[in-house]
């Protein structure tokens, strides 16, 4: 009897899924209500989990000869008969469950609309002619079928709802769509606020439907009322204005004078596209009162002012005394002495009956406000922590809260100004105060409903009301704590108007994302009462390596596990962790039952966890048995990773599936992945790669993998161990066999390598425990890492690489060549990780140091390789235009770039016929390799890289001869000939 393979093992739709994942974020404004209920880290698109769900639940589509040969095969190929008149009807009933209509084709559709936008035409409609795929639910004969089929892959009734588990749930998107397709879902969550998250995504919106939004709106109003009441004091305006924003900036003691010298990379306040209408500050100082007077300037005089800088590049400059500058570890050492302070540069307001938003100086009446809420929160203070509702735990020292305490925010309560922190608390206590009379009135389901939804609310208005909220002038508005995955320090930031605009803004937003998320669950009708159709959810708060989950009881495994140390959950979540403690112990204690978010579970590798631990600081030279921080933190990942797949082995049915998103552009994440998957009893049966994230604009400048690979796996079954040497052959086949499949998915550069972990670690997996041949430390013989067959796979898509950038030709240059033409190609970046770059010297069998000592191609500092250009190879003192001959042709494409950009196209013809150049095919073959290599994304119609913009500037003077590669900004990916 065979194990039935899962669908997504046989076949699916990548680049269509890839395609509308991308379109599903292509608009920061139109986000699925997923992915803004609440702040979190990482989520995947919900096209792409939804095709995951579905096609690890659906059956493959069995040979003729698998059904003549297996009992079970037979019995699913006839009952996919019965339901579809022949394969491709079973797989085009896929994509239009997915939300891809019969006849439409997005990968067409986006290339047409970048066609259409280059061209400067607008497109009928949205260009793909149907609606964003996630938007289209499954329906009840739809979720009915995928019942019947599921149960034919996986046995039993055929009214049963398949199970899902997702043991690393975060956001919920998995989960979510699970729900939507009939399956009963089970998300599990170590993080206690993605726990709290998961409850509103999947167990309210199941529950309660649509019309609890008009319960938000009723009970967030009253939630309103009460806070106005309490703050409108703190919070003067203009009868007809609706103040938009607070203007901050930080301020430390001038070293010269010691008064308060505001710290600002640029004074704008406006700064859209027309001049006339840009906005900016100027700081008048009065030296004889000791005041800075802030100054608001409109017009084309902004401009004057909006470039100046009081803090730019690490270094601080004097408003009192001329040419007194001071440095970061001044800034820092006051900070952390509390001797920081604010200063109120301007007011952004809206005027009744006029468009735009305006601005105005700060009033005497602004800062008496201030003053007055300095004195209410001392005076509410005590009383407050007495309760134990001011948030002041102490903010542990981490890989990212290092950021804050280096600045002196010691407590989470200090990462407010004083006003925001007395709103903050003023509508914590006032939600809570609620709480009660929203139980008795709606009954104890609904109201903890209600107030789990508020409770959010309440941390979207933390999210913008911290010290950590930038004011964006491109856009006159505040930003967000968590506009980028950090706690990085805001020298001016805005703060909101609590009294009037912040709750209500709040509270529709809770009650409106609601609404659409119900709408995507449950239609628009009022009812939740759906029969069968809708799959029941059940929301686990533990460690995925200890799941309360029955032996054998899940059909299928959807997951995205932590990427290594990509994001560090816990860290960052304790700022919304403390304040949820204290809004939700009425209501939902399950998620408030932790000091503190817990760090040492946590499946990801954190090297500040085991700074106390290291043997080894890491500088100089390693004695034996030492390890460093990030070595024990790599340890500790890869231990609760495989520790969770074990679990995941144990409660999956004989026959289930585990499906693994997997996004990180690091060998030694894939190795740990791999490592993790092996030890713990699975086998990789396939692998796709899915376009999951947006290109940006600076893509160039930037290194970094575009596609979510899909690793689907089963149970291994008995195997016959092998040595390494008895495999590498295949190894290495299965590398050259998924370059040429997914090379016409459009992959190149990271990606295209990325795609082939997945066929190599499968060949491991089918011969696992794969030996090196030698004995290890306690001398059993020593299992191989999975990085080696990865390195292999790495060495012979570079071979491929090289081949695709020539047009399918072989042409020797040298080793130097080989890797600055495939780091470009690879990366796409002029950054990218050192190790990478050393990873890359082994595929081209290259010493780093050659390339980065010797030739100065690149120059490596804090654990980065940059890409030099070759104006800095030449103040490195390693290219000379004017030299006789060149040691390698890279150098020789070098100095011929700067020949052009220095001198014209006289001078360069002059360089190459002075080296016989001219008409060299192998001269020439490298120039159509760099042209291709060298990532050709523009900004505004130019080029973001200066090489790119050379290179195709030389190949018109002299080289018209070679094919242009496709703009990026018309198709999507341009698919290089390999062979």
């Amino acid at each position: 009897m065979m194990i039935v393979p899962s669908l997504i093992d046989q076949w699916f739709p990548a680049q269509q899924i890839g395609a509308e994942s991308l379109r599903e974020r292509g608009s920061a404004t139109a986000l699925p209500p997923v992915n803004v209920v609440h702040v979190w880290w990482a989520r995947r698109p919900l096209s792409a989990s939804r095709a995951a769900v579905l096609g690890s639940v659906l059956p493959a589509w069995p040979t003729e000869s698998e059904a003549a040969a297996d009992e079970d095969a037979r019995r699913v190929r006839d009952g996919l008969v019965a339901e579809f008149a022949d394969e491709s009807a079973y797989h085009q009933w896929f994509l239009q469950v997915v939300g891809i209509p019969s006849g439409k084709d997005p990968v067409r559709a986006r290339a047409a609309i970048a066609l259409a936008n280059a061209n400067g035409i607008k497109l009928q409609g949205n260009g793909y002619g149907y609606d964003r795929a996630f938007t289209r639910s499954p329906q009840p004969d739809e979720v009915a079928r995928i019942r019947r089929l599921s149960a034919l892959r996986a046995g039993g009734s055929p009214d049963k709802a398949p199970t899902v588990l997702d043991p690393f749930a975060g956001g919920g998107s998995i989960p979510f769509e699970a729900m939507r397709l009939g399956c009963n879902t089970v998300a599990n969550e170590l993080n206690p606020v993605a726990s709290a998250v998961l409850q509103g995504t999947l167990g309210v919106v199941h529950d309660f439907g649509p019309d609890l939004a008009s319960d938000i709106r009723t009970w967030g109003t009253k939630w309103a009322v009460a806070v106005r009441s309490r703050l409108e004091e703190f919070f003067p305006r203009a009868a007809n204005h609706t103040i938009a924003g607070f203007i901050w900036a930080y301020t430390v003691p001038c070293p010269t004078t010691g008064r308060p010298t505001p710290l600002a990379p640029n004074l704008w306040l406006a700064r859209p596209a027309s001049a006339d209408r840009q906005v900016a500050v100027r700081l008048d100082v009065d030296q004889e009162a000791g005041t800075v007077i802030p100054v608001i300037v409109e017009g084309q005089s902004a401009a004057e002012y909006g470039d100046r800088a009081t803090y730019k590049n690490g270094v601080g400059e004097s408003v009192w005394a001329r040419d007194t500058t001071f440095n970061g570890e001044y800034i820092e050492r006051l900070s952390k002495s509390r001797r920081g302070s604010y200063m109120l540069l301007a007011v952004c307001y809206e005027e009744a009956g006029s468009r735009g938003r305006r601005f105005r100086a700060p009033t005497d009446a602004d800062l008496a406000a201030t003053a007055a809420a300095d004195k209410e929160l001392a005076r509410l203070r005590p009383g407050w922590e007495i309760d134990g509702l001011v948030c002041d735990e102490p903010i542990e020292p981490g890989h990212k809260t290092d950021e804050p305490l280096r600045m002196g925010i010691r407590r989470w309560s200090d990462m407010f100004l004083a006003r925001q922190l007395l709103s903050n608390m003023v509508l914590l206590e006032e939600l809570v105060r609620l709480q009660p009379s929203m139980l008795e009135e709606l009954g104890e389901a609904r109201g903890r409903a209600v107030a789990l939804q508020l409770a959010f609310a309440l941390d979207r208005c933390l999210n913008y009301n911290s010290r950590l909220c930038g004011w964006h002038p491109t856009r006159s508005m505040i930003g967000n704590t968590f506009d980028r995955h950090d706690f990085a320090f805001k020298w001016t930031c805005g703060e909101l108007d609590a009294a009037r605009v912040l709750v209500p803004w709040v509270v529709e937003k809770a009650a409106s994302i609601h609404r659409q998320l119900s709408k995507l669950v449950h239609g628009l009708q009022a009812t939740t009462d759906q029969g069968e159709t809708l799959g029941r959810s059940d929301v686990l708060r533990g460690s995925a390596a200890s799941l309360p989950v029955p032996a054998g009881t899940v059909d299928v495994v959807v997951t995205d596990p932590p990427y290594y140390n990509n994001v560090m959950y816990a860290e960052l979540s304790d700022f919304f962790y403390v304040w949820l403690k204290r809004s939700l112990p009425l209501v939902w204690p399950q998620f408030c039952d932790l000091p503190i978010t817990d760090k040492m579970a946590e499946a990801v590798a954190n090297p500040s966890l085991f700074k106390d631990l290291a043997t080894h600081s890491g500088r100089g030279k390693r004695p034996a048995g030492t390890k460093t921080a990030d070595e024990l933190a790599d340890a500790h990942y890869e231990e609760l990773l495989t520790r969770s797949f074990r679990e995941v082995h144990r409660v999956l049915t004989q026959n289930g599936v585990l499906n693994v998103m997997f996004t990180h552009k690091r060998v030694d994440a894939w190795d740990t992945l791999g490592a993790a998957l092996l030890n713990a009893g699975f086998a990789i049966a396939s692998s796709w790669p899915v376009a999951t994230e947006g290109e940006s604009l600076n893509q160039a400048k930037k290194n970094s993998a575009q596609s979510t690979i899909l690793l689907n796996c089963h149970k291994r079954g008995d195997t016959a161990p092998a040595y390494w040497n008895d495999i590498r052959r295949e190894v290495e086949q299965a590398a050259v066999e998924a370059v040429e499949r997914f090379i016409r998915h459009g992959l190149r550069g990271i990606d295209l390598t990325l795609a082939t972990y997945g066929p190599v670690l499968a060949v491991l997996s089918r011969n696992w425990p794969v030996y090196t041949g030698e004995l290890d430390s306690d001398g059993a013989p020593q299992v191989i890492r999975p990085d080696v067959a990865l390195d292999l796979a790495r060495e012979k898509v570079a071979a491929l690489k090289k081949r695709g950038l020539l047009g399918g030709k072989d042409v020797d240059f040298d080793r130097v060549t080989d890797w600055w033409l495939l780091a470009w190609s690879d990366f796409q970046a002029a950054e990218f990780p050192a190790g990478e770059a050393l990873k890359l010297s082994l595929a081209t069998h290259l010493d780093l140091d050659t390339v980065a000592k010797t030739h100065k191609l690149i120059k490596t500092s804090s654990g980065k390789a940059t890409l030099l250009t070759p104006a800095q190879r030449r103040t490195a003192k390693r290219l000379d235009v004017d030299a006789p001959s060149y040691d390698t042709l890279v150098d020789a494409l070098h100095a011929l770039m700067l020949v052009y950009e220095e001198d014209g196209t006289r001078a360069a013809q002059a360089w190459l016929n002075q080296h016989d150049l001219t008409n060299d095919a192998r001269f020439a073959a490298l120039v159509r390799a760099a042209i291709y290599a060298v990532p050709r994304g523009k900004q505004k119609g130019v080029f973001v890289r200066p090489e790119a913009r050379v290179l195709d500037s030389l190949r018109s003077a002299f080289f018209d001869h070679l094919p242009l590669p496709a703009d990026p900004d018309v198709v999507t990916a341009s698919a290089p000939t390999l062979f």
